[in-house]
Parts: C-alpha cells; structure tokens; sequence
C-alpha cells in the first residue's frame, strides 16, 4: 500500500489509524496512560453533561456490553462517573469526571493541533473540500442516522 492507491477504505483507515495513534501519543505525554484509542468510543459522543449508554452505543456503533465495559473501565480510572438522569430517575448518565474533562480538553487541543498540521499540508481549500466532502458522505450513508452528538435521550 502506498499514497497512490485509490481505495477510499484503506485510505480512511490509515489516516484513522495514524491519526489516534499520534493523539494517544500525545495524551500519554500529557499524563493520561491508563487509556487507549479503545476508550474513544466513549470520550468522542460524550456530552458533558452526561449521556445515556445506549446513545453511547448508538452515536459510536459499538455494542451496548461493550460500551458498558467500556464505561465500567474508565468509571474505575477516574474518568467518569454515573448519574441518575434527571428525566427518568431509572436511567443512567454517563458524565465526565474533573479528570475526565481534563482529557477532553487535552485531546481537543491535540486534535485541534493535528487538524491544523493536516491543513497546512493541503491548503485551506483542500482541507475545508476533504471536510466538506467526508461529511458529505456520512450524511449520505446515514452514519450518524442513530444520534448525532448532542442527543442526550
């Protein structure tokens, strides 16, 4: 596999890939060891305050028991915490801890960062196209269909 292959699927993952592997990189250089790009299924559709864990599962794709385990592990790191919701005292909120609010800040600095890095590479016209048209096709296909972030319910 090089740049010059045309095929969209293995190019999305090598920059998927590439991109979580610096992020986490420069998390664990910040302090934040104990997670890994597995944890993103939760940090990346949190809301900050809090979301339900089938949205969780909805937003990420990821099955509900693994979203559960997923929570449990950062719940006992720290990151997290469960709240009753308040609209329906039976159900559960998903909300970021001060140290899980503090890696979210960390990596929206590093995202912001690489997002910067990739610009400079392409030209702003470039870089606001790939967007543009990324976003063009998940829309398309439905990808976020089930509970665009921000849906708390």
């Amino acid at each position: 596999m090089n740049s010059t292959d045309t095929d969209i699927g293995i190019l999305v993952a090598h920059l998927m890939r590439e991109f979580q592997r610096e992020l986490y990189e420069a998390l664990h250089a910040q302090g934040f060891t104990d997670i890994t790009p597995r944890h993103g299924s939760i940090f990346a559709y949190l809301d900050a305050d809090g979301t339900r864990a089938s949205v969780l599962s909805r937003r990420s794709g990821v099955h509900r028991q693994i979203i559960g385990t997923l929570i449990d592990e950062l719940e006992n790191l720290g990151y997290v915490c469960r709240v009753p919701d308040p609209r329906d005292r039976r159900a559960k909120l998903v909300k970021p801890t001060p140290k899980g609010d503090a890696q979210r800040v960390a990596a929206r600095d590093i995202r912001n960062a690489i997002e910067t890095r990739y610009r400079g590479v392409l030209g702003d016209t470039a870089y606001e196209a790939l967007v543009t048209s990324i976003a063009a096709l998940t829309d398309a296909i439905g990808a976020f269909d089930d509970g665009p972030v921000g849906e708390t319910v």
